[in-house]
């Protein structure tokens, strides 16, 4: 039986390691911002009720300018976002820990802001091969819930798979 490989693990998704347990075939990279999302968000106010500022912010009706265009434009909505650090290979457990370890643990405080926004994990997700995968923990799962976060998965396939075996 012929096997295609793509960096060292097989395309169909299970690999075994030195154990000789079988294990899932790793996202390659990913990226995850925690968003607070809403007409009437202050920013400002934001920051104050989770106890850290963001890494990005806009209020509706701010005008933006594109990174890459120079385009001016106005933003339609407000928005408070923290970004973790990239990790390869993914690390969702990670890097949601990274930002809600900066971030109030009162859970009535975020009940307040998920009652007034949108509040979402944005979870950015970049495979090589056409068959990887992930877990996340019961942890974070719980501490997700826990303050009503919206889990949001954007999951990127390799463009060109013959440049992926």
């Amino acid at each position: 039986m012929h096997h295609f490989w793509c960096r060292k693990r097989p395309i169909y998704g299970i690999y075994f390691t030195l154990a000789g347990k079988r294990k899932m075939a790793q996202i390659d990279h990913s990226a995850v911002s925690l968003r607070v999302i809403g007409d009437t968000l202050a920013p400002d106010e934001i920051s104050k009720l989770l106890g850290a500022k963001p890494t990005f912010s806009h209020s509706l009706g701010e005008i933006l300018v594109g990174k890459k265009t120079g385009v001016n434009r106005v933003a339609k909505f407000g928005m408070w976002q923290m970004n973790a650090s990239d990790c390869a290979p993914e690390n969702l457990d990670g890097q949601i820990d990274e930002i809600l370890s900066k971030l109030t643990e009162n859970l009535a405080v975020w009940s307040e802001i998920g009652e007034r926004y949108k509040v979402d994990l944005f979870c950015g997700l970049f495979m090589v091969c056409r068959n990887e995968g992930l877990s996340l923990s019961p942890r974070t799962l719980f501490l997700i819930g826990q303050r009503g976060i919206s889990l949001g998965l954007d999951i990127y396939g390799p463009i060109d798979e013959s440049k992926a075996v």
